[in-house]
């Protein structure tokens, strides 16, 4: 059995796990993956602070997580934390729960706030990983609950990375109340993330990219609706392409329905259930500059994101 490490992503919707080994080649090979719903981002853009409940249900899923490393024998853990802890009041309670469930495996580790632009390196690192050089260069997008980050780079490393304050679980609490939300709620919410996406195309030079690479939680479950899965298959959603077409009927026929509808659907994840409308919002308004600005015209869906760029960094 080769070195087994571990990588804790926590975001403000979900935290996840990846147990990897380093095999004879150097390269990782996967030993468990496993995601959670945990929102610990819940009303943080209104309040200011992390909700109390939201950081019990992120230790219960880290308790968890922590007995499987352990058992898997890790020897080595890092854990970032993103948009939900950088400007809460109460980051310390937080900070301090992390700590104690981390080093029951690994003594002194404790979760980490990462910039915005490490978050995009690691994002990248993760994503373009399988995808042939000659496919660049890259503008990967990690869309996540808080904001969204995007890096345009190659086979040489990353040139140009920007995270902005928009994402699936803020852009729905501040605009989409409705249920299904109301033509003037989805309105304002793509006035809000073209406002927030403007800054950071502002800052990353697309024009020049070859091909979109769309990370987390919110592309795959958009790839895996277009494809129309009878359930969640991380095997048939990774590295699949969709044509910007059919990533806007699948944004549009999402953004239709009700909270049961999309429920109903095979393989929407329960906690995505309220913010998959959000993110479809984003989605569009991504694949409207991208297009514009790039001629891209079809986006890339890769399972392997800042998890995986998380494990690298630690291998």
């Amino acid at each position: 059995m080769g070195d087994r490490i571990a990588a804790v992503d926590c975001g403000t919707n979900s935290i996840r796990l990846l147990i990897a080994e380093t095999g004879a080649d150097g390269r990782l090979v996967d030993v468990h993956r496993e995601m959670r719903i945990v929102r610990l981002g819940q009303g943080v853009d209104a309040t200011g602070e992390l909700n109390p409940e939201a950081i019990e249900r992120t230790r219960v899923a880290l308790h968890d997580y922590v007995d499987q490393m352990i058992g898997a024998g890790v020897s080595r853990v890092r854990m970032t934390a993103t948009s939900a802890t950088r400007d809460a009041r109460n980051r310390d309670d937080f900070f301090g729960m992390a700590a104690g469930e981390l080093g029951r495996v690994v003594p002194g580790a404790r979760a980490e706030v990462i910039t915005g632009d490490e978050e995009a390196r690691l994002s990248f690192a993760g994503a373009v990983g399988e995808l042939s050089s000659a496919a660049g260069p890259f503008v990967v997008v990690d869309l996540g609950g808080g904001s969204t980050e995007l890096v345009l780079g190659d086979a040489s490393g990353v040139h140009a990375a920007y995270s902005t304050d928009v994402g699936c679980v803020r852009i729905t609490e501040r605009c989409l109340h409705s249920n299904p939300p109301t033509a003037e709620e989805i309105s304002a919410a793509r006035e809000f993330a073209a406002e927030r996406l403007a800054k950071a195309f502002a800052a990353v030079p697309v024009d020049g990219a070859h091909t979109w690479v769309g990370v987390a939680g919110t592309f795959t479950t958009l790839a895996a609706v277009a494809l129309d899965l009878p359930e969640y298959d991380s095997e048939r959603v990774h590295l699949t392409r969709l044509t910007l077409e059919q990533l806007r009927a699948v944004c549009d026929r999402l953004l239709g329905m009700n909270h049961d509808e999309r429920a109903a659907l095979g393989p929407m994840h329960p906690g995505r259930v309220d913010v998959i409308g959000g993110g479809s919002v984003i989605a569009e308004t991504l694949a409207d500059e991208l297009s514009r600005r790039a001629g891209i015209d079809g986006l890339i869906v890769s399972e392997h994101d800042i998890l995986d760029g998380i494990a690298l960094s630690i291998s």
